[in-house]
């Protein structure tokens, strides 16, 4: 699984990134634009009350289109919230009505709420579960019309670790992310006959800003008062096999590649982990 696949494979092709305004969602635009492929991307832009950490902003999405214009891709643009079934059809239509077509899905928008379950209220509940599975469930209905169409279509749905195992304080993200994988098991049944392939990642802690903020840090090492950088990585590198706090964007990007790629085409209903070995405490 590598990066160094040539600079037009999806050439003609037209990927759909949610989330795309910064972090991993940048990572897999820029990317996909690097190897032909134009790009709609599409992120809500507005913080949430129950996330604890500042979400994208408005120039952030204007830089990833900034970044995807430079490789000489076109790009399309718009703040989109994926809990909303209308806006986002209307957003993958109008991708493929101004762009030609929709071939790649990336369903990569996603939060994180800290809370326990004696004080978790709805709106952590729901904000979290509905922007992390009913934002993928939305995504996959918007695109999949235009890739049956098509004959041919890649849906990469990004899950978490933490959608194959568990840790305190996190039950909303959780339950979303093992609900990610149920989902994309059961779409890619419907669409193995469209030439459509459907599979997640599973990340394990990725250095973007759901990882790198005050309240998880503090989470990380409440010992201290306002922990830092360094003082969280060791904690953080637990949750790992390999001795290494948290992976890059970047190697979430060529798991992504190869998933869209015809190399990967006999592989659907699929997870690849990309979590520093933490799979290798998970049951098979």
């Amino acid at each position: 699984m590598t990066e160094s696949v040539g600079s037009e494979e999806f050439a003609g092709r037209v990927a759909v990134i949610t989330g795309g305004a910064r972090g991993q969602g940048r990572s897999h635009a820029v990317a996909l634009a690097r190897r032909g492929a134009d790009v709609a991307v599409c992120d809500r832009c507005a913080d949430l009350t129950t996330v604890g950490y500042p979400l994208a902003t408005p120039d952030d999405l204007a830089e990833t289109v900034r970044l995807v214009e430079a490789e000489g891709r076109r790009c399309l643009a718009a703040r989109v919230d994926v809990r909303d079934l209308e806006a986002v059809v209307g957003f993958v239509d109008d991708a493929a009505g101004e762009l030609g077509s929709v071939d790649i899905l990336v369903a990569n928008a996603g939060v994180s709420t800290m809370a326990s379950i004696d004080t978790m209220d709805m709106a952590q509940w729901s904000e979290t579960v509905d922007t992390n599975l009913t934002g993928v469930f939305t995504s996959l209905r918007a695109a999949a019309p235009h890739m049956r169409r098509g004959r041919w279509g890649r849906m990469v749905a990004i899950s978490s670790m933490m959608g194959r195992s568990a840790n305190p304080l996190i039950a909303a993200y959780a339950a979303s992310k093992w609900g990610v994988i149920g989902l994309v098991k059961s779409v890619a049944f419907e669409l193995a006959h469209a030439g459509v392939t459907v599979n997640a990642i599973a990340p394990g802690n990725v250095s973007t800003d759901m990882l790198h903020n005050e309240v998880l840090y503090r989470i990380m090492r409440p010992d201290l008062e306002h922990p830092t950088r360094d003082d969280v990585a060791g904690p953080f590198a637990s949750l790992h096999v390999q001795p290494v706090p948290w992976v890059e964007p970047e190697e979430i990007t060529a798991a992504l590649l190869f998933l869209c790629s015809e190399g990967a085409r006999h592989i659907t209903g699929s997870v690849i982990d990309v979590d520093a070995g933490a799979s290798a405490r998970f049951t098979a």
